[in-house]
């Protein structure tokens, strides 16, 4: 089975849209549990309940990575960046039984891409992005590194990168009030 996550409903076809790697593409993983981290980006969250207007493709946050078993590992950079994320975002898991061709992501585990229109053959609504992550974290299929539990090493990284991550986002004024919110170092 093919997970992707959206927060269209209704969708029974999946188009292959402009995607990070420069080409129209559908993105999946072969598990459910890691399509939850694309039910919400935190930089377009803020915005919104900020009220910050944005007209423009909002710059992505993805603080994760995956352990040497291919289990999805989120990170938190900021104190209960989890909640603040998920809680309360809704949205769609669609599934498909079938791809006709596909290409596994070598930086992703799990993960594959499609070029061409890909039927959907099951949809699970998500009531609440966060609670959906916690039962993934109870089961072991999500591991959580909360900030509190950060070191100190993990700290300063944390710091360098923000504050390299801001200076590169002049074009972005979305992401960067998203850093000054989050990150009281900037």
């Amino acid at each position: 089975m093919f997970y992707h996550a959206s927060k269209i409903a209704g969708i029974t076809i999946l188009i292959p849209h402009m995607s990070n790697h420069g080409k129209s593409l559908v993105y999946f993983s072969t598990k459910r549990q890691n399509v939850l981290v694309y039910l919400s980006n935190a930089v377009e969250k803020h915005c919104r309940q900020v009220g910050f207007y944005h007209n423009g493709v909002y710059k992505k946050w993805a603080s994760y990575g995956f352990t040497k078993d291919g289990i999805l590992r989120l990170e938190e950079y900021y104190p209960n960046a989890t909640v603040d994320t998920y809680k309360g975002e809704t949205g769609y898991i669609y599934s498909a039984e079938y791809i006709e061709k596909y290409y596994n992501l070598e930086d992703i585990p799990n993960a594959i891409i499609s070029e061409h229109e890909v039927l959907v053959s099951g949809c699970e609504y998500i009531v609440d992005v966060y609670e959906a992550i916690q039962k993934a974290i109870k089961k072991g299929e999500i591991i959580l590194q909360k900030y509190v539990e950060n070191n100190q090493a993990k700290l300063n990284w944390i710091e360098r990168t923000m504050k390299s991550e801001y200076q590169n986002a002049e074009n972005h004024p979305e992401y960067r009030e998203f850093l000054k919110a989050k990150f009281d170092f900037l």
